[in-house]
């Protein structure tokens, strides 16, 4: 098939598959394995090789996502009931001192969204945000806005995080690379929220009557650091810093030792985020159930509640792997390749903004991630990058799944909501802010990728 024919046909795929998830609301993981059969058909692939290419598609990209998103979901759930994101926000609050309560917030609130949700994670810190704001006497987007911006940003770079993790699968990316490139240029980007939010708030918006009662009868003193057994900052930090550690020790043996070196093998096993993250949670129960005084139970308990909620991210991102495989095996992907090198477009650039232009137009930066991933699967492969060109051309992608939060995010309506904007105020705070962020995130990775080129 011609290559005109190919990516009219990937357009094609992609409308329909905005259309589904748009306006006739079908769920991500409905719509993407149906537009993966409509666009194999359409490819001409072989209908006896269209199941087993499904399947291949989805198994491939499951077997690292499903334990890593699984494992990161349950540290991350510990860590929420037990009450840590409380200690932690207090903690740096003391640090910083009360002037720096927004910068120690924000600081705080990018520690915590390493292992934890974006939405889940902000919910956390909620009360402890109304509380501080409170005493500031302020309103919450004051000290909201950085955090929810600082939280989405290490959402979509940050493994164990589902939308970066599963391009990694998509891409064979290292997520090593990806760890330490993402958290390092996220630390870079805590400022720029907590710039940028401050002058967003230069203007008041006025808060959402129902925020605002909210706001007015919320009681500090229910604050979850008030919870007497409440986990230390030290073990907080452990369990969220031991796994990153670890990874960076594999990523380095693997960058400075020679293949087949036994070190290097050994590194490479700790390093794992799989092992890192298993270390983590054998952390959490020596660290937090003993000293809350849970149960074996209540710890299986605790962990297993964190498992249906990343069931259908899961499943989201598996369909994502099966819509990557089906672009590869029809030849759409090389085809795409062939465009992009004929149009002189830099490969880096062109990851950005589709995902920035599919980011926009569903929703899901997962999907938007996820899609742009197997469109560019093609190129990348034929570019003989190196493992660290790889890993800054998924973080690329990630950005762009970044910016452009809107009316038909859900974390859109989650920020706005709880900080008492409204439909009008949230595209001239958070949707600037998100994509501020995202052009900023896409601007150092440009210059690592010219530094390593």
């Amino acid at each position: 098939m011609s290559t005109p024919a190919l990516l009219g046909i990937a357009l094609g795929g992609i409308a329909l598959l905005l259309l589904l998830i748009i306006r006739f609301q079908v769920h991500a993981f409905i719509a993407m394995m149906l537009v993966s059969v409509l666009v194999a058909i359409a490819a001409g692939m072989p209908v006896a090789d269209i199941i087993p290419t499904l399947i291949s598609g989805m198994g491939g990209t499951l077997g690292s996502v499903a334990i890593l998103v699984a494992l990161g979901a349950m540290l991350g759930r510990v860590i929420e009931v037990s009450g840590g994101a409380g200690s932690l926000a207090h903690r740096f609050t003391a640090w910083l001192g009360p002037r720096r309560v927004p910068a120690a917030l924000t600081a705080a609130a990018l520690v915590l969204s390493i292992p934890v949700f974006f939405d889940v994670g902000f919910i956390i810190l909620v009360p402890i945000i109304y509380g501080f704001c409170k005493a500031a006497k302020v309103d919450p987007v004051k000290f909201g806005l950085p955090v929810a911006g600082i939280m989405l940003a290490t959402h979509v770079v940050v493994p164990p995080h589902p939308g970066i993790v599963g391009g990694a699968a998509v891409l064979n990316a290292d997520v090593g690379w990806i760890t330490v490139i993402g958290l390092g240029i996220c630390v870079l980007l805590a400022p720029v929220a907590q710039f940028v939010g401050g002058w967003l708030n230069r203007r008041r918006y006025d808060m959402l009557p129902t925020t605002a009662e909210q706001f007015a009868n919320f009681d500090a003193a229910a604050d979850a650091t008030d919870k007497p057994r409440a986990p230390s900052v030290g073990v907080v930090l452990t369990l969220i810093v031991v796994p990153l550690l670890l990874i960076m020790v594999g990523t380095t043996g693997a960058t400075l030792l020679p293949k087949g070196d036994g070190l290097r093998n050994v590194l490479g096993f700790i390093g794992s985020p799989i092992f890192a993250l298993m270390v983590a949670i054998g952390l959490a129960f020596v660290l937090v159930a003993r000293q809350q005084g849970w149960s074996r139970q209540k710890t299986n308990d605790v962990m297993e509640s964190a498992l249906p909620p990343a069931a259908t991210v899961i499943l989201v991102t598996g369909a994502g792997g099966v819509f990557a495989k089906v672009l590869t095996a029809t030849g759409i992907g090389a085809a795409l390749s062939g465009a992009i090198t004929d149009a002189h477009l830099p490969l880096l650039l062109a990851g950005f903004v589709i995902s920035l232009a599919l980011r926009a137009a569903q929703g899901s930066a997962t999907v938007a991630i996820l899609t742009t991933c197997g469109l560019l699967l093609g190129a990348i492969n034929a570019g003989n990058y190196s493992a660290v060109q790889v890993a800054l051309l998924a973080v690329a992608i990630g950005f762009g799944g970044l910016g452009l939060s809107h009316v038909n995010d859900s974390g859109f309506w989650i920020v706005t909501r709880y900080l008492g904007l409204s439909v009008a105020d949230g595209l001239r705070s958070w949707t600037v802010l998100t994509t501020v962020l995202g052009l900023c995130g896409f601007a150092l990775t440009a210059i690592l990728w010219n530094l390593v080129g």
